[in-house]
């Protein structure tokens, strides 16, 4: 059993002297692990940092093996260690990946559009409305996409501001009504209008995070978020 595929590192932990154990997203094979001899060298640790992109090559006796990986490396993303806030955002999105996604479930979409993330995270752009958007599919990945086109009870697509917790629908002021207080506030940052800033990203967050939680409710130990996502809300928050 072997395959070649584009792939980017989520984790790395040691593996006995001298090798790793390796968790890799793979454009075409999904999260997939396996042990990458020698993985603990400096010279293929530098490769092994999350947000790495790489080709590998996996190959095992059987499928239903850890199997090994072969790695050339792709591309660096290191330059994200300059930027506290783009480093929370890269480990926020890994750890997502980690927890949401089924062992080597493919998910080719999704991959590309996380490439497109990691990379505006590691060149200085602006990457908050972004990670916004990619959370967002990444709840449609996983089976709980948001209806954000138009209000759930009214059907208009104008002055959307709540989100209702159980549907994931969006509601107008005038549909809310009297409802409005036990809605989720819809921020502008998560309908694309205008430049995103810190609050307003946080405020999304708080959104997603809803559904997140719902979504990955028996994967989540203490029935939290990862730790990393935290980080990078805790970051916004503080300006």
């Amino acid at each position: 059993m072997d395959w070649t595929d584009d792939a980017v590192v989520l984790s790395s932990r040691p593996h006995g002297e001298a090798s790793a154990i390796v968790e890799v997203y793979a454009a075409v094979h999904g999260r997939h692990l396996g042990v990458v001899r020698g993985g603990a060298s400096r010279k293929l640790a530098a490769h092994l940092q999350p947000g790495t992109q790489l080709a590998v090559t996996w190959r095992a006796r059987l499928s239903d093996q850890l199997g090994s990986f072969t790695i050339e490396p792709v591309k660096s993303r290191a330059a994200v260690l300059e930027d506290p806030l783009a480093l929370a955002g890269l480990a926020s999105a890994c750890a997502l990946l980690h927890l949401a996604l089924p062992e080597r479930d493919p998910h080719a979409g999704l991959y590309a559009k996380t490439i497109r993330l990691l990379d505006d995270q590691a060149s200085g752009g602006d990457w908050l409305a972004p990670y916004l958007r990619w959370e967002l599919t990444l709840l449609e990945e996983i089976g709980f996409g948001l209806d954000l086109g138009s209000c759930a009870v009214t059907g208009a697509r104008d002055d959307l501001a709540f989100v209702s917790p159980r549907t994931g629908r969006a509601v107008s002021r005038a549909g809310a009504g009297d409802w409005a207080p036990k809605l989720l506030p819809l921020p502008s940052a998560l309908m694309g209008q205008g430049p995103v800033t810190r609050p307003e990203a946080a405020q999304a967050l708080d959104l997603t995070g809803h559904f997140l939680t719902r979504a990955l409710a028996d994967r989540l130990p203490g029935g939290q978020l990862p730790e990393a996502r935290a980080r990078l809300l805790a970051r916004l928050l503080r300006g």
